[in-house]
């Protein structure tokens, strides 16, 4: 018998109740879902509506549904949610007296309630998760960075730079990421629960006290808005999708390093796999999947975007949607976060390639000139007609002599020729966040604190 089936004569077809069911869904919000029931039922007996007696009744019948479920037990679908299943289980355990447990409120704002319980738990778990991998970057930026390797725009060399400056650039976009996170839960916090349907319930309930044993950090003061708003729920997909695109582009690197053209690095076996076929292969498959897995939280994001748009108010059924996208894909982002900390953590430095007299070192004779009082257009036409010299000759920078630097322009000194050194290169760009390693260094303390 359902919940619901006061008005109705019959029961749904079974393709509809195969259609409509969202316990299989929900069931990952059964702790949230009874401990939700577990605050309102203490209230409801704080402010009369319930007996101690009735209390207690109800308290230890919800330990044994959660005992159940820990077990094992699974509700049949006819059961619908995850709310109905604990009520449902909750009356068979204890009688009529759980039918009292539903007063004050509905499955509107329960779901509502549940989802932002879930969404607090697992805002946490992924925050703890990015800041494992923030960690692993700065050890390994410490432990293994003062290697001289390229830094690319363009997936063209650059400047040479320590590797460390490049896995501290990745540390600092996960902070952000966490402050994204922070900035979510707060507006996750907030509870819905005695909002009922969307009107709100004559009985003389107190909000602000289910808020407090829940450690919401307030009741939402507008009931329509608690049960229909999903705005936090995109804000999570959009953060998700954020540290997915972050994530993506560490994997991509990776994939690039490991490459034998590379050979920055050599991913552990822990963390690479075989071909059926070609057995010298050591291919990067956790770097790639965490790539491929940026679709998911992508995905999601468009998915959410496109449920809640036009829907009216209060609550709709659509909603039950939500947590279709919601829960895969903040799974899969935790997960891959999980994967690169292996990765980067177990991963091999090999070393970066030989950048003596590389063109990555033109800027610096441009640079040169500028602290010569040459005008910086200026020095940098200069610097590229040197280079356009020493590739018609077939040669790099280190085969420039002082003579070759005069004839471009009169400022060059002899030690413009020093300057060509890719270690000296690397510790003359001392400015903020600069690549030298008294910044790298500088940057690690304040990653760590």
């Amino acid at each position: 018998m359902a919940l619901w089936d006061g008005r109705f004569e019959g029961g749904p077809a079974e393709a509809m109740q195969r259609f409509s069911e969202s316990l299989s869904t929900d069931l990952h919000m059964w702790r949230e879902d009874i401990a939700g029931s577990r605050a309102h039922a203490t209230m409801l007996h704080e402010v009369g509506i319930l007996t101690a007696d009735e209390l207690a009744e109800i308290l230890g019948g919800l330990d044994q549904v959660a005992a159940d479920l820990e077990s094992g037990w699974t509700p049949d679908i006819d059961q619908e949610d995850v709310h109905m299943a604990v009520e449902g289980r909750l009356h068979c355990l204890i009688g009529p007296v759980a039918g009292k447990l539903h007063t004050a409120r509905s499955r509107n704002d329960q779901v509502a309630t549940d989802l932002r319980l879930w969404m607090r738990n697992q805002i946490d778990s992924l925050d703890a998760a990015l800041a494992e991998l923030i960690t692993t970057l700065v050890d390994r930026a410490e432990a293994d960075g003062r290697v001289v390797v390229p830094g690319y725009t363009h997936l063209q060399r650059g400047q040479p730079i320590w590797l460390a400056h490049q896995l501290l650039a990745h540390a600092w976009s996960l902070k952000r990421d966490r402050e994204r996170l922070a900035d979510t839960r707060k507006r996750v916090n907030r509870s819905p629960l005695g909002a009922a349907a969307m009107a709100g319930t004559p009985h003389p309930i107190d909000r602000a006290r289910s808020a407090e044993l829940l450690d919401f950090s307030h009741a939402m003061p507008n009931a329509m808005d608690a049960v229909s708003a999903r705005d936090h729920v995109l804000e999570l997909a959009s953060t998700c999708a954020i540290i997915a695109t972050h994530l993506s582009r560490m994997a991509e690197e990776l994939v690039i390093w490991s490459t034998r053209e590379f050979r920055w690095v050599r991913l552990s076996d822990a963390w690479s796999t075989g071909s059926s076929i070609m057995p010298q292969k050591r291919n990067p498959d956790a770097a790639e999947l965490v790539r491929g897995r940026t679709g998911r939280a992508t995905g999601a994001l468009v998915s959410l975007l496109t449920l809640v748009k036009a829907l009216p108010l209060a609550y709709n059924r659509d909603l039950q949607e939500d947590r279709v996208a919601l829960f895969p894909a903040v799974q899969s982002v935790r997960e891959s976060v999980q994967v690169l900390t292996g990765c980067y953590g177990s991963m091999q430095v090999l070393g970066g390639p030989d950048l003596t007299g590389d063109f990555a070192l033109t800027t610096e004779l441009a640079d040169f000139l500028a602290g010569q009082g040459v005008p910086f257009r200026e020095a940098h036409h200069v610097a590229g007609s040197l280079v356009k010299k020493c590739e018609e000759q077939g040669h790099g920078l280190d085969a420039l002599t002082l003579a070759d630097l005069k004839e471009a322009h009169p400022a060059f000194t002899a030690e413009a020729l020093t300057w060509l050194d890719p270690e000296q290169a690397i510790e003359r760009r001392t400015s903020l966040g600069g690549t030298a390693w008294a910044q790298v260094e500088a940057q690690v303390r304040n990653l760590r604190e």
